[in-house]
This record gives structure tokens, sequence and C-alpha cells, in this order.
């Protein structure tokens, strides 16, 4: 039996910051995570290419829906490191594509890959972050 797809339920309660991305999830499962991001202008460095920090933010926004979709009820998370490897630019008007896996499912750490590649399939990025889990704060 397959995990249920809860992409619909994420792209209607996403983070305000990955809304207005305009990041589009297409899966959303514990073992794997995929998104989409159209390349628009403000998306953009100069050339009109997806800006570094664009793209870290896409994979940032995915690996916390990993952590998020394997921590226990009532935790929360956040990134307490993260790396980017850039090896191809995605031009403007392209789609970029996220896919994001577990490297590791810790009590307290987990890390997750997300590779982001251009519309022709080819591997724009890695990015491989560390995502704390806790408790939340007692008032």
């Amino acid at each position: 039996m397959s995990e249920e797809n809860l992409a619909s339920a994420f792209n209607q309660n996403n983070a305000p910051f990955a809304k207005m991305m305009g990041v589009t999830m297409t899966l959303v499962t514990k073992e794997r995570i995929e998104g989409e991001l159209l390349v628009t202008p403000d998306h953009c460095t100069i050339p009109a290419t997806l800006h570094g920090g664009a793209i870290m933010a896409f994979a940032d926004n995915m690996g916390g829906i990993g952590a998020f979709m394997n921590m226990p009820q009532g935790f929360m998370t956040t990134t307490i490191e993260s790396k980017t490897n850039f090896l191809r630019a995605i031009p403007v008007g392209q789609t970029a594509k996220a896919v994001t896996t577990p490297v590791n499912l810790g009590r307290t750490l987990q890390v997750w890959k997300t590779d982001v590649f251009r519309e022709d399939g080819k591997l724009a990025a890695v990015v491989t972050q560390t995502q704390l889990v806790r408790q939340p704060k007692e008032s």
C-alpha cells in the first residue's frame, strides 16, 4: 500500500514565503517530496537565471516539509545547517523541479537532500540540510 500524496494540503497550507515564491508541491509523502517553481524575472539574478538564494529557499521549504512529515505531532522543526552546490543555471521561463529525500531520520536531527533540476532534466543544484526537531516551548 502506497502512502497518501498530501501535496494538495501543502499547497493550501504551505509557508507564507513558499506561497509568495510560487512553490507548488506535486508529491508529499514521508519518504519523498516533489515540487515545482516557475522561474519568473522576480526570482532571477543577472543574467536572467534563477537566483542562488531562490534555489536555497525552495530547497529549504522542501526539507522543512520532509521534517514535518516525519516528526511527532505538536513538535517544531528548524533548519540548523544548509549546504548548496550550484551546477547549472535555470533560465527565466523554465520550471525548476525539486526532489527531496531523507538521508537520515533521527529523533532530534534529520538530514534531507534536495536535487533541483532544469526542464531538460539536467541537475542544476544539490542542497543538503539538517533539520532540528524539538518540542514547542511551553508558555
